[in-house]
């Protein structure tokens, strides 16, 4: 099992969450959150007077698939959610040692 976090732009979810249904990945958990890459934030002007918000509002989405699907669930994200601009985000994937499904007690691969 391999755990996907996704960082992208906000106003790229619903395009996300439509490729990820697509592809049999529907079990998803988003979070707002703000960050900065590479770019370091932007510079906006404001009457006549620039400031910088280093800060961006992101969008997080995790979830957990199986093995078999990972590079679908990557392909679905970059399609959906590249812009071809600075600050499209990132992918994290990591291994998944256990899951279990409070409701029935199920265990690795059948709790998801």
């Amino acid at each position: 099992m391999k755990q996907i976090t996704a960082i992208i732009r906000s106003e790229r979810l619903d395009a996300v969450k439509d490729a990820l249904e697509k592809v049999d990945c529907k079990a998803i958990t988003v979070t707002e959150v703000k960050g900065r890459g590479e770019q370091l934030g932007v510079v906006e002007n404001y009457r006549g007077k620039s400031y910088r918000i280093d800060l961006l509002p992101k969008v997080q989405i995790f979830t957990v698939i199986h093995d078999e699907i990972l590079e679908d669930v990557i392909d679905a994200i970059v399609e959906s959610a590249q812009t071809g601009a600075n600050g499209d985000g990132k992918i994290f994937v990591s291994n998944v040692e256990e899951v279990v499904k409070i409701r029935t007690k199920e265990q690795g691969d059948d709790a998801l």
